[in-house]
């Protein structure tokens, strides 16, 4: 019994969209790598459709050729540098121009009218060799993440001679997302992370095609970010925690190398720096701008709502002022998050005063604004994103020709337990198990607001209760491929037993990466 929503018959097989189906006439195939014969991308192509005939065998003989510049050539080295360890093949990297090569993956950028964010790309696998195109470099590399799962999970083992043959199915995919922005969020102010265990997290996103990392850079607990004009907000509000500790932050130098890090995985990074609330860091250093309920102090507790900005006060629009300037001259991408959430001792005229005054500062400086769901009480202006995580409030956006970015808490906050029984996390927006995560269609999530209003989605860890790169992969996998795929992989496409089933293979990979994951079991591991 075929179970399935979607197929496509070619030479007599049937192919779901992202997972092989086969006629009864046909042989079984064995559970586990692609090179088996069975298609485990995640997130699920637009198309897939697997070929009859002989799967491309890579081999010493293999030549990386690239067309398209210095982008182009850049995302072949990248590839050759993951696939050289662990098969011990030299697999030289050329311009496609002039060269001769019996085998040979080849990358192509070829000119097209589509937009700079574009990341669509198609790519063919046959017994001659394999072509990845795609017409701007975003897709190319995005093709590559797909390449890379195509391969058996061991080409992440950078331990050479583990099998005699690296092979990839005969396969043709043509895919683009669904979604402009999946994001993934990391909160680095209540517990932080040195850069080492970002660009970790960094590596987890960009395998699984997501394309924007949004830091939370500053909160109540701890400033994370060097502010050469206004020295004091590291000096004296970054040395604490959650629970204690000793804190810490990115000089501007390292923040630097984090933006092209991610950069270099055509990843953005979105800068929040939360105001005009969870801001009593920034206070400690610059007291004079505090109106909160309590005197500037260190913190390393957990509630909220007790902090703000004196709104009346052109010393806290100063302050602003200096920490957007310089954040934005070191943050190439055009969104700047003012976080606006949870302000509870400021009236709504004050409130919505802030936010209007802040967003004036954001677009003097060249950026988007971008704000948790509260700021839709304030008028936006139409470049601005409210991004929902508790209510339907967030509709207001709507009237002033704003987007909507969805977080919903239920779905998408990968800080929640996925059961009572899990060790880490927190509960208050409910248990977010593996199904939860993946089950649902973003158009379809607030009545009245349609894909058409959409940015797209993204997922958020904060750190309350996370303290390292293992805690954060550990919620992270397996919720956030499943939260990729529902930002990536068109609704029609995606089927919760097809996306388990495929899911199972990625744990071989998980443990040859060294990341850490919670063994759902809705998943046969």
């Amino acid at each position: 019994m075929i179970q399935t929503r979607q197929w496509q018959l070619r030479t007599g097989r049937l192919l779901s969209v992202g997972l092989l189906v086969v006629s009864s006439s046909c042989h079984n195939l064995s559970r586990g790598s692609s090179s088996s014969g069975r298609i485990q991308v995640i997130p699920v192509p637009q198309s897939l459709v697997l070929d009859a005939g002989a799967p491309f065998v890579l081999s010493d003989s293999t030549r990386l050729l690239f067309d398209g510049g210095a982008e182009a050539q850049r995302i072949a080295e990248s590839l050759a540098t993951l696939l050289r360890p662990s098969t011990g093949y030299s697999l030289p990297v050329l311009p496609a121009s002039g060269a001769r090569a019996s085998s040979a993956i080849r990358l192509v950028l070829h000119p097209s009218s589509a937009p700079a964010t574009d990341e669509s790309y198609e790519l063919t696998a046959a017994p001659t060799g394999i072509l990845i195109s795609a017409p701007q470099p975003a897709g190319l590399f995005r093709g590559v993440q797909t390449l890379r799962q195509l391969f058996p999970a061991d080409v992440e083992s950078h331990i050479g001679d583990r099998r005699p043959t690296w092979t990839i199915p005969a396969v043709t995919i043509q895919d683009a997302p669904r979604f402009a922005w999946r994001g993934a969020m990391l909160d680095v102010a209540r517990h932080f992370f040195p850069v080492k265990e970002v660009k970790q997290f960094i590596d987890m996103a960009a395998l699984y095609k997501l394309n924007v990392l949004h830091l939370h850079l500053a909160d109540d607990q701890g400033w994370r970010i060097a502010i050469d004009s206004r020295p004091r907000l590291t000096g004296m509000g970054s040395s604490t925690q959650v629970g204690g500790g000793e804190g810490g932050f990115y000089t501007q130098a390292e923040y630097s190398d984090l933006v092209r890090y991610a950069a270099a995985r055509y990843i953005t990074v979105v800068p929040e720096i939360d105001m005009p609330g969870h801001a009593n860091a920034a206070f400690i250093g610059y007291p004079d701008v505090s109106c909160g309920s309590r005197a500037p102090a260190s913190y390393s507790g957990s509630d909220v709502g007790w902090s703000t900005f004196c709104v009346d006060s052109e010393a806290s629009y100063a302050l602003v002022d200096d920490i957007v300037r310089e954040i934005a001259a070191l943050t190439p991408g055009k969104y700047f998050h003012v976080g606006g959430d949870e302000v509870t001792i400021l009236t709504h005229p004050q409130y919505v005063k802030f936010i209007e005054r802040v967003q004036d500062i954001v677009s003097k400086h060249g950026k988007q604004m971008i704000g948790w769901e509260e700021i839709t009480k304030a008028r936006l202006l139409p470049t601005t994103i409210a991004q929902q995580w508790k209510s339907d409030s967030v509709r207001a956006a709507l009237q002033y020709g704003s987007k909507i970015l969805l977080s919903p808490a239920n779905r998408t906050y990968l800080d929640m337990k996925y059961t009572p029984a899990t060790e880490l996390g927190l509960s208050w927006a409910g248990y977010v198990d593996l199904r939860t995560a993946y089950d649902w269609d973003p158009a379809m999530y607030l009545t009245g607001v349609q894909e058409k209003d959409l940015v797209g989605i993204e997922a958020a860890i904060w750190s309350e209760t996370v303290r390292n790169i293992g805690a954060v992969s550990y919620l992270a996998l397996p919720r956030l491929p499943a939260l990729a795929e529902v930002g990536w992989s068109a609704q029609r496409t995606r089927n919760w037993d097809e996306f388990r089933d495929r899911l199972s293979a990625h744990a071989a990979r998980w443990n040859y990466l060294g990341m850490n994951y919670y063994r759902s079991p809705d998943v046969a591991w």
